[in-house]
Formats: C-alpha cells, sequence, structure tokens
C-alpha cells in the first residue's frame, strides 16, 4: 500500500511594521500567530500547531495595538496560560515549521490567499533577522493555495454561484463574480450559515483544509501551485 503523501496547511495573523500604510500588504507585515496542520487530502489531521511570536507579541506591542484583530490579544493571553497556544521566539517556530517538513516528508504547503501569508512570513523573516535570513518556507516544498483551488473548481459550480447570489456573496464589480472568501465557501460545504471565522492561525488552518478536501473530493484535474499556470 503506498504511502500517504501527507501536506501543510498553514495560516499567520499579522500586524503592520508601518502604521502610517493604510493598504494591506503582505510586505508591511509581521507575523504574531502562526498556525499549521499537517493533513491528508482527505483532510484527516496528523498534527497541529499553534504558536503566538513573542518577537511581535511581546517586543512590538505598540505594533500590535494596529492588527487588525487587535480586540483579541486578551483571548490569546488566555490560551496561552491555558496550554492551547505556544508562545516562543520566531526562531523556534521556523525551526518546528521545518522539522515538521523534514519529519512528515512534505511535498506541499497550502495557504487560503498563498500570496499573503507567504509574503507575510517572509516579511517577518527578513524584518527580524534584518534580512540574513530571507525565506520562512524550505526550498524543497511546494507553495500551494486553496483560493487558487476554489477559483479552479468551486467558482465554476452553478450551485455556489447560486448560494453567493441567493446570499449576498457577490463582489460590486459592474459584472459581479462570486466571492472566494474562506469563510463563505466553508459556510457553503458546511451548510452552517451560521460560522464565522475565528480569525486566528490554527483555527482558520482547520477550515482551510476541510477547503482543501473538498477540492480534492471533485477528483478533477487542478493546478494547487501558486506560480504555476
Amino acid at each position: 500500500m503506498a504511502k500517504k503523501k501527507l501536506k501543510v496547511v498553514i495560516d499567520c495573523e499579522t500586524a503592520p511594521c508601518d502604521r502610517t500604510v493604510e493598504e494591506v500588504t503582505p510586505i508591511n507585515m509581521l507575523a504574531y500567530d502562526i498556525g499549521w496542520v499537517i493533513v491528508d487530502r482527505e483532510g484527516n489531521v496528523y498534527a497541529e500547531r499553534s504558536f503566538v511570536n513573542a518577537d511581535v507579541f511581546l517586543d512590538e506591542k505598540e505594533l500590535m495595538q494596529s492588527a487588525y484583530y487587535a480586540n483579541k490579544i486578551p483571548e490569546y493571553w488566555e490560551d496561552i496560560k491555558a496550554g492551547r497556544r505556544t508562545l516562543t521566539s520566531f526562531y523556534n517556530i521556523v525551526r518546528l515549521f521545518q522539522n515538521d517538513i523534514k519529519t512528515y516528508e512534505i511535498e506541499q504547503v497550502f495557504a487560503h490567499n498563498m500570496r499573503f501569508d507567504y509574503g507575510a512570513l517572509n516579511n517577518t523573516q527578513r524584518w527580524l533577522t534584518k534580512s540574513k535570513y530571507r525565506y520562512f518556507f524550505p526550498k524543497n516544498v511546494e507553495i500551494c493555495d486553496t483560493l487558487k483551488l476554489a477559483k479552479q473548481l468551486i467558482a465554476t459550480m452553478p450551485t455556489y454561484k447560486r448560494y453567493c447570489e441567493e446570499n449576498g456573496y457577490m463582489t460590486k464589480h459592474k459584472t459581479p463574480q462570486v466571492r472566494l472568501t474562506a469563510e463563505i465557501i466553508y459556510r457553503f460545504i458546511s451548510g452552517d450559515e451560521c460560522f464565522e471565522e475565528e480569525h486566528k492561525g490554527l483555527d482558520d488552518c482547520m477550515i482551510e483544509k476541510e477547503i482543501l478536501a473538498y477540492c480534492y473530493r471533485k477528483h478533477k484535474k487542478m493546478e494547487p501551485r501558486l506560480w504555476a499556470d
């Protein structure tokens, strides 16, 4: 029996390193909450990690006040005290991530809107090390995006388009398009219209891995790699 190829789904929450920049861009973001799960293509979880980056969360308290979800800071302290999240240095987070990549023989890392997570995690690495180290992700993994898969496999479904039209989940373009946020897609695939995304690293990974599993269940040709055509 062939060994299952496991994958990583990762998510981070960020604060801006330059608070005067209004546009939310990954090159201006520092990751303070980083979570990931090791999963198979059916969505079964083999390991889960949840870290709070002390180098930002503690050492950059002023910047943390500008985080989009700064109101959740007390919740993080509760989770840390309860052992649900681990407060540690970014160096340790990178080391543990790379160790999981090696231990579970990971070839693909996914995120929903990976362009943001990839850019923000790399920016955090460069900012904290003064560019001595520039990349969060190991060179030997494929950088993949569930948003790209959603555009290929979910956005084209008549049932999803009808769902978005009926629930007001269309863009405001001249020709409205279906919205493909992780929250909306998860509401669709779970049937839970009351679901609200937590906007915390590990918590959001749990819905993004369900989106990934849903796409695999389609058994259709797909291209998950972020920079592949």
